[in-house]
């Protein structure tokens, strides 16, 4: 027997917590190619080859997925991508 009022509206499936989400990085006409890799290398703790990859792939696609996880984890992903002055969004994976 469901506890949920025949008129509830349904739950958004946007609104769940276990999805996995995705950081983006995007590019951006401010900052150095070298910052860029420089952030990834000491913020993810990627070698110097892989932050240089993904740089590319900002400048050269427009943006790279960074980290993958729970939301509120990708959330502080974002604003520390921000704290370190580059353009950074999330979105759910997949979208």
């Amino acid at each position: 027997m469901s506890t949920q009022p025949l008129n509830a509206p349904d739950v958004d499936v946007a609104t769940r917590t276990d999805d996995v989400w995705v950081t983006l990085v995007w590019n951006d006409p401010v900052n150095l190619m070298s910052y860029v890799t420089h952030v990834f290398q000491s913020y993810f703790g990627w070698t110097r080859a892989e932050a240089e990859r993904r740089m590319r792939e900002v400048h050269e696609r427009g943006k790279t997925v960074v980290s993958s996880g729970a939301r509120e984890h990708m959330e502080v992903d974002v604003q520390a991508m921000h704290g370190f002055g580059l353009w950074a969004t999330l979105q759910r994976s997949g979208e």
